[in-house]
């Protein structure tokens, strides 16, 4: 198998470094691709993983931008890059792997494990642990829509610094998760963030601006790129301590009346659900106050199906959702839906 060693590698351009995976029945060859970069000066590495899970396309077009980006004429350190980690899944358009397995459950992986834990083995083995930060790049699953967010785990202080320098209005506090690529990062003191935007699937302008910008304001933060003019971050950033779904109480069709990222009221009305068999319509309200910073994408829902993602922020939901308004307005038209 080949494998990274940087050092080895002539500064100021890419370099594609294949790292062979296990083969579906069939076929052999199964690749996962990473391109390593590597600064004139000496600096930290950091890696950026996208497709984990294998529908999750936004990732790919980040990174295809970030790799473009003229400041990184100026790198001090490392970039290793991982366009598509879920190789298996992405060329079926399926979220996991063919032995059905959530690729971001297994970490760290073993050489003589499953499918999901040998291609879980190899990114840690060749990319986390030659690495000294993380960004891993996700959205929301199949038919759920997120704003831009970052989820990280506040309390380790170099984490939050990553998080806040990324620069989106939302910041999620959030547990390390048994088996996920940030929790074994973490356990071996690698600094890890995950950014989560849009929708599986598709590809969401504002979602893939916002990727590429963070991306290179924590390069900055990280001083392994020099500052630039166009670095900006919102005037206020807020971390929400909890989060929690609106499910809805009846099977029909589903009717949204909110658009993501406003401030939601308690007992503010939310949806309807339309049942086709009686023509009538039940209400969705709002059980508690937060921002909306997911929901679902289907017309046709069921009854207990999660249809809102309400973040819960200390107080400043109004000023937040504010943010969250002229952040999508700087990036773009499109609200991703």
């Amino acid at each position: 198998m080949t494998q990274i060693n940087p050092t080895q590698l002539p500064a100021g351009q890419w370099h594609n470094v294949p790292l062979s995976l296990p083969g579906a029945p069939g076929n052999s060859d199964a690749i996962m691709h990473a391109f390593v970069r590597r600064g004139r000066k000496a600096g930290p590495t950091l890696f950026i993983t996208a497709a984990m899970h294998g529908d999750e396309l936004n990732g790919l077009e980040i990174i295809r931008r970030f790799m473009r980006s003229r400041r990184l004429t100026s790198l001090q350190g490392t970039v290793i890059v991982v366009p598509v980690v879920n190789v298996h899944g992405f060329g079926m358009g399926s979220r996991y792997l063919p032995d059905r397995r959530d690729l971001n459950r297994v970490f760290p992986g073993s050489a003589k494990g499953s499918l999901a834990g040998r291609v879980a083995e190899v990114l840690m083995q060749e990319v986390v642990l030659k690495s000294d930060f993380g960004i891993d790049l996700h959205t929301a699953a199949i038919h759920r829509y997120n704003v831009p967010q970052i989820r990280a785990e506040l309390e380790n202080r170099v984490v939050e610094g990553m998080a806040m320098a990324f620069g989106v209005p939302l910041v999620l506090n959030s547990e390390l998760r048994e088996g996920s690529l940030r929790e074994s990062a973490g356990q071996n003191q690698i600094p890890v963030i995950v950014y989560e935007a849009g929708e599986a699937l598709r590809l969401d302008e504002i979602s893939i601006k916002a990727g590429v910008r963070g991306i290179e304001n924590v390069m900055t933060h990280l001083g392994m790129i020099s500052n630039s003019r166009r670095t900006r971050l919102p005037t206020s950033q807020a971390v929400a301590d909890s989060s929690y779904w609106e499910r809805a109480g009846d099977s029909g069709v589903f009717h949204n009346l909110v658009k993501p990222g406003t401030y939601i009221k308690k007992d503010q009305l939310l949806a309807r659900i339309i049942s086709p068999s009686t023509m009538q319509a039940s209400e969705v309200r709002a059980s508690r106050a937060g921002i909306l910073v997911g929901l679902t994408q289907m017309a046709l829902v069921y009854e207990g199906d999660a249809l809102f993602h309400i973040a819960r922020y200390r107080g400043m939901h109004e000023d937040v959702a504010n943010q969250v308004e002229r952040f999508h307005e700087e990036l773009g038209p499109d609200f991703g839906t």
